[in-house]
Parts: structure tokens; C-alpha cells; sequence
């Protein structure tokens, strides 16, 4: 298998857009102030989050493709998705209201809201035209880290170029697999920086 296959099915693999919740969660954990809470609270708030927006879909969804006897490339066709799909909002609902019961800042459960508008957004599109939900998660990032520093008032420049650099590979690994083609992946990328940005702003 040729390099650049392998590679672009890797980063496919490594950001997928149910890992951004957890990675985002991580990161505010770490670099705003609730970093001098203790660790075994900043832990509970991680698995929390990584339960719900990880573990709990892609088990139940594992189990209901399971039971009705489909294979993984099965869901791929788009009317056998709803349910997947409704595993996940359901699962993000979930936390987010956990995470509100635990009287924790908006800006932590601002993520799992812009989580849910880039799904819900794709879900949408995607009845009519096909887009790139991977681009739209990365796109998301870049959203969220101008509005995250519009409201901590820190220069984002460093970090805007590493998560432009990071969307930038993501996309190109989706055109290498023959997933998207390039105005599928600008259109993903587009949905979820706007999606980041006012997401995080507005909630």
C-alpha cells in the first residue's frame, strides 16, 4: 500500500470529529483556570465527557448494527444513519445537561453545543449534497480557537496556525481516500468554523 494512502488513512483515523469534544475538554481543562481544580476532579469531568460523546455512541451503535445484522460499510448508505445519528445527539444531550447539573462554565459545555451544530448542520446538507463531516469537525477547531481567544484574551496566532495546518491535512487525507472532492471539503471546513465561532460566542 502506497505511503500516502496509509498516511491519509491515518490522520482520517486519529481525528475524527467524536475525538474533538474529549481533546477540546482536555485542552480548556489544562490552559484556562479550571487547571487549579484537582486532578481527580478535572479526570471525572474528562471521562464524563469522553463516556458520552465517545464510548456510549459508538458502543450503542456497535450493538445496533449488531443486532439487525449490518456490517460496518453498511452504514455508510445514508438512510441506515439515522439512528447512529440519533444515538449521538442523544448521547451530547446527555452530558450536556450532566455537565450543567455539575455547574460547570458554558465554555466547557460550549463544545459539546458546537459538537451538535456541526452534526446537525451536516445531517442537513448531506440530504441534499454530500459534505465532509471530518472538514467540518477540523473547521470547528479553528472556529472555536478565535472565538475561545476573543473571550480569554490571548493571542490565538500560534495555535490558529497549527489547527489550520492540522484542517488542512485532514482534508487532503479525505480527497487522497476518494471520500470528498476539494468543494466538498471547503464547504465542511466553512460549516464548521462558523459553526466553532458563534457556537462558542452565543452560548
Amino acid at each position: 500500500m502506497r505511503k500516502h494512502i496509509v498516511i491519509a488513512r491515518g490522520f482520517s483515523s486519529i481525528f475524527r470529529p467524536m475525538y474533538y469534544p474529549t481533546v477540546g475538554t482536555i485542552i480548556l481543562l489544562t490552559f484556562t483556570y479550571m487547571s487549579m481544580f484537582p486532578w481527580a476532579f478535572r479526570l471525572m469531568v474528562l471521562g464524563v465527557v469522553y463516556f458520552f460523546t465517545v464510548l456510549l455512541p459508538v458502543l450503542t451503535t456497535y450493538l445496533y448494527r449488531r443486532l439487525l445484522g449490518w456490517r460496518l460499510q453498511e452504514l455508510r448508505e445514508r438512510h441506515k444513519r439515522f439512528v447512529p445519528y440519533a444515538i449521538h445527539f442523544l448521547s451530547y444531550l446527555c452530558c450536556m445537561y450532566l455537565l450543567d447539573s455539575m455547574h460547570m462554565p458554558r465554555f466547557i459545555t460550549a463544545i459539546l453545543f458546537v459538537s451538535l451544530m456541526v452534526q446537525t448542520c451536516c445531517i442537513i446538507i448531506n440530504m441534499f449534497w454530500k459534505v465532509s463531516m471530518h472538514s467540518a469537525g477540523s473547521g470547528a477547531v479553528i472556529g472555536g480557537l478565535v472565538a475561545y481567544s476573543t473571550i480569554f484574551g490571548f493571542n490565538p496566532i500560534w495555535w490558529l496556525c497549527g489547527t489550520i495546518l492540522l484542517s488542512g491535512c485532514v482534508m487532503t487525507s479525505r480527497m487522497v481516500l476518494l471520500q470528498h472532492s476539494l468543494a466538498q471539503v471547503l464547504v465542511g471546513t466553512l460549516v464548521g468554523i462558523l459553526c466553532g465561532f458563534f457556537g462558542i460566542i452565543f452560548i
